[in-house]
């Protein structure tokens, strides 16, 4: 991976007007399309799978005047009048006649008809009309509620307060506060004291605007398509300016470092996409999975927003690895730090110079490391116990602003008929069955009235084929209440007898059952959710750093900071300890913010772990001595997680004063979950336990090893790799072998030494699998099992990509034709077609005609005959040389800088080793791969430097066997 990114790092800083080009029109394009298809972000909390769900899917069939959304009229009187004042009743009574006239309205119960259920209150001050729509909650348009909320001007003329509550109501609107912009404000003077310098402080923040647009533009396009609610693009907003920022600050600040000692800037912008951006794509990688997981909850809301979020990561992570470095590649050196610079200083110092801030704090940490890591367990430990009395539920009219039409009736509601009012339960009874229904129904409800916490049970309403009725049920307590958890579990309870008494199958649904069963649903998904996580955590971190040690104590921090950060949410927003302060309103934790919580803080955390770890594995792995690997590695990444952890707690916090009540939560569990996990788990218990562990924590059982994939993220396959370029590229030369060992660790080829000049011939004898497997590995399509290998300026096999290219294989012998037609003409130009541009399909007759009349030349000056060869001849009918001409051909045809042909069992002749002199080009290398050489076949092969490698005998070093001068 570090290699690819290389190339694409080098590609990004080479060719950075067209990256930035793409960039540009990417961002035009999804923003405009964003807004011209108009799509608006709208709740729905719909739990496919649930009673309560499958219930109202059921009554939206058929009882359609019950299935739709609804809306309550709230009413309230001057003080000592009651609503049932002819005035007052006679406005309530014209304004319902107003609301059944609104398009999309079904139909108004007035608190004064005898279909209403308990509508005013026992004072008579308060009274609610029921207001029932056509379409679901996500179907229901500006225009209708538009509409509804206009009559309240028929009320309040005659005297009276009015407001309108329903879900439909609830503040779907996304947009950007003052607060929020402070967030980034605070980063960006996190990045001034970071680089000191305001043109690199400034890209992180400009790469991180450009990803956040993009993300919010194709969020806001699949509005217009799905239903997304408001909460999916602020957490997109949110994730994408903290990853965003810290993605390119670590990019840019190892392209800072390298530029300060001396490095080429194409040369650092490469090697920094390759090392800190392989670590980039692993923490993003890390964040996208655990969000993607949330798909597995089976949750539609919860759904969209993990793919949102997921979406702006993936965006960020892009924008990083691509537009980071053709930036860099317009400002070159610019970006390198002033001589006489902090950053300068600590570049050229290195560990030689003065004791930084992390240096100094690792070295107290490590003074005592039992210490550190005890006293940062206890104090999460405390921090988690307020998490035990974790309360979930979703957002109701008591979370709405305050001074909104919905917050009102929900206050009045319960200051005028108690707070169960604002959660009312609908029983849904199948009544297909009974032969009494007045009666039937009656007694379900005298049933219903005898549970605990019940206010009041309203009569059953048939639909109009009578076959299915519903009755309210009124609870006592509030929406959120435990009690109210627990009546509609009553409920649930009671089905079956109710069922065996009257043959009446009934379900509980309402907006208040759907939060239960979605709160229930996401509390049951918790822990295998966390169990997942956790599990992902360690196999990633053991394919990373080759431990086992480290990922269980990477694994066991990340569940601290994420229990940490539960019990500091609900001492805040649960239990209401400094919620002036911070302008919350406690209540209980919204249902969803635990599983998205470990989502998020996931990732996040495996990305401060990577960053610190990888250095210290680096160390060790040069010194092998484990508390110095500590020391040095914790040192040299300590100021980057410092920035990037500061970055992302700012702009996490800027969303809880004045966000939403839904985004609050989210944002300030995030904000402290990163600040715990990076200051007390990331940078205190890991070198504490790391110390601890010793050459333990290095540990990985080698069965272990041999199975799990070894992730390169620290870069020491690119190290390899340019070391191996640089060597290939000294030597000037067509074939390097040194101490090459070829085939398989079983069955092993070598070891050989052979330097071979470029135009040179190469005979090589020896068992034909062998040759074949010495072939291969030239080419690049098997690696070689060790030593080192370059064929014409190629390192093997690290760039077995472009050796494919530059070296072509021929098997002559034992080759049978699968189509007995096929022509010199089908040979050539399939090796032709090989070479065509992508805009050309076809090749040329003439290029055909061209390599025919070369073969026959060849085969003129080899043989002293005129072979009768034409375009059009059938292989099949060639004789032995003639037909090794014409696939030596078509092999040159791809023009490779080298060439293979196997002989088979055959011996390499004069007039082989004559044909392939004269078909390739003097500067194309040959190798001959035959059983054995002739003599005779050296004397053929004009001024070619000649080299041999004998297969299956004693390793083969300069000066080879052959008589050159003999043969020049």
């Amino acid at each position: 991976m570090a290699i690819l990114l290389q190339r694409l790092g080098r590609f990004a800083f080479r060719r950075a007007w067209l990256v930035i080009g793409v960039w540009l029109v990417v961002l035009a394009g999804i923003l405009g399309g964003g807004a011209a298809l108009g799509g608006q972000t709208q709740e729905s909390f719909a739990i496919p799978g649930t009673e309560s769900q499958d219930t109202i899917d059921k009554l939206a069939e058929v009882f359609p005047a019950a299935g739709g959304a609804q809306v309550q009229a709230v009413y309230r009187a001057p003080d000592g009048a009651s609503v049932s004042d002819p005035r007052y009743k006679d406005a309530i009574e014209e304004m319902a006649t107003a609301l059944q006239k609104v398009p999309g309205v079904e139909s108004a119960i007035t608190p004064f008809s005898p279909y209403a259920s308990d509508a005013v209150s026992d004072d008579s001050s308060t009274a609610f009309t029921q207001v029932q729509l056509t379409g679901a909650s996500t179907d229901v348009t500006p225009e209708t509620l538009k509409a509804v909320t206009a009559t309240a001007s028929i009320g309040e003329a005659a005297g009276l307060t009015v407001a309108f509550g329903g879900q439909v109501f609830q503040d779907n609107t996304f947009g950007i506060t003052i607060t929020e912009v402070f967030g980034v404000v605070f980063a960006g003077v996190v990045l001034i004291i970071t680089f000191g310098s305001l043109l690199a402080a400034g890209m992180p923040l400009l790469m991180a605007l450009i990803g956040v647009g993009v993300a919010i533009g194709g969020v806001t396009a699949v509005s217009a398509f799905a239903t997304v609610s408001s909460t999916a693009p602020m957490l997109a907003l949110m994730l994408g300016l903290a990853v965003g920022i810290d993605y390119s600050l670590f990019i840019l600040s190892r392209h800072r470092l390298q530029l300060a000692r001396g490095m080429d800037a194409e040369e650092s912008a490469a090697i920094s996409v390759a090392t800190a951006g392989g670590a980039v794509v692993f923490a993003g990688l890390t964040v996208i999975i655990a969000l993607l997981g949330l798909l597995v909850v089976g949750i539609p809301f919860l759904s969209v927003m993990g793919v949102a979020a997921a979406f702006a990561v993936l965006v960020a992570m892009l924008v990083a690895l691509t537009l980071l470095p053709a930036v860099l590649g317009l400002l070159g050196s610019r970006l390198a730090p002033r001589p006489g610079s902090r950053t300068f200083r600590r570049a050229v110092a290195g560990d030689a110079g003065s004791p930084t801030l992390g240096r100094r704090w690792v070295g107290l940490v490590l003074r005592a490391p039992a210490v550190a890591v005890v006293a940062v367990v206890a104090v999460l430990a405390v921090l988690a116990v307020p998490a035990l009395s974790l309360d979930l539920n979703l957002p109701d009219g008591a979370s709405e602003p305050a001074g909104s039409t919905q917050r009102q009736a929900f206050e009045m509601i319960e200051d005028g008929f108690g707070p169960g009012y604002n959660g009312p339960l609908i029983v849904a009874v199948d009544i297909t069955q009974t032969t009494d229904i007045v009666a039937d129904l009656a007694g379900i409800r005298t049933e219903l009235q005898q549970l605990p916490d019940v206010a009041y049970v309203g009569k059953g309403l048939p639909n109009e084929t009578v076959d299915t009725a519903i009755i309210q049920v009124m609870p006592e307590s509030a929406p959120n209440a435990a009690e109210t958890k627990q009546l509609v579990q009553s409920i649930r309870d009671l089905a079956p007898g109710i069922e065996a008494e009257f043959g009446t199958p009934i379900a509980v649904t309402g907006a208040t059952a759907v939060s239960i069963d979605i709160s229930n649903r996401l509390s049951n998904a918790l822990i295998p959710f966390a169990l997942i996580v956790v599990g992902l955590s360690i196999i990633l971190l053991m394919m990373v750093f080759r431990s086992v040690f480290v990922p269980v104590k990477a694994a066991v921090g990340f569940l601290l900071s994420v229990f940490a950060s539960l019990g500091a949410t609900v001492a805040i927003f649960q239990w209401g300890w400094f919620a002036d302060a911070l302008g919350v309103e406690p209540g209980p934790i919204l249902s969803f913010l635990p599983i998205l919580l470990m989502a998020v803080l996931f990732g996040l955390a495996m990305d401060y772990e990577v960053f610190l770890v990888s250095g210290m594995r680096e160390e060790f792995v040069k010194t092998g001595r484990p508390r110095q690997a500590i020391t040095g590695g914790f040192t040299h990444a300590a100021r980057v997680v410092t920035a990037a952890a500061l970055i992302m707690f700012f702009v996490f916090f800027a969303f809880v004063p004045e966000g939403s009540d839904v985004i609050k939560g989210i944002a300030f569990a995030l904000a402290v979950g990163v600040f715990l996990d990076a200051f007390l788990v990331r940078m205190t218990l890991v070198p504490g336990a790391m110390a601890l562990a010793g050459r333990a924590a290095w540990w990985l059982p080698p069965f272990l090893a041999r199975v799990l994939p070894n992730v390169d993220i620290e870069g020491e396959g690119l190290r390899d790799h340019l070391a191996a370029r640089e060597w290939a590229g000294e030597q000037g030369l067509a074939i390097t072998a040194d101490a090459l060992v070829a085939g398989s660790p079983a069955h092993p080829i070598g070891p050989i030494d052979v330097r071979v000049p470029r135009g040179g011939l190469v005979f090589l004898t020896g068992p034909v699998a062998e040759r074949r497997a010495l072939a291969a590995t030239l080419s690049g399509r098997l690696d070689p099992v060790s030593g080192r290998l370059q064929v014409h300026g190629i390192p093997l096999p690290s760039e077995r990509s472009r050796a494919l290219g530059a070296v072509a294989l021929c098997q002559v012998a034992g080759v049978h034709e699968e189509v007995q037609s096929a022509t010199v003409a089908d040979v050539i130009a399939e090796r032709l077609a090989l070479t065509l541009p992508w805009f050309r399909s076809r090749v040329r007759a003439g290029q055909i005609d061209e390599w025919v009349r070369r073969v026959r030349h060849a085969l003129e000056t080899a043989t002293k005959e005129h072979p009768a060869l034409t375009a059009a001849t059938p292989i099949a009918s060639l004789a032995p040389l003639e037909r090794a001409a014409v696939r030596a051909a078509a092999a040159l045809a791809e023009k490779p800088a080298v060439v293979v042909v196997d002989l088979g069992e055959e011996r390499a002749e004069r007039r082989v080793a004559g044909v392939l002199g004269a078909l390739a080009p003097t500067t194309t290398t040959i190798v001959l791969s035959a059983a054995a050489v002739a003599s005779t076949a050296k004397s053929s092969t004009g001024s070619r430097d000649l080299r041999r490698i004998l297969l299956g005998a004693a390793p083969l070093t300069d000066p080879d066997p052959i008589d050159r001068k003999a043969v020049l």
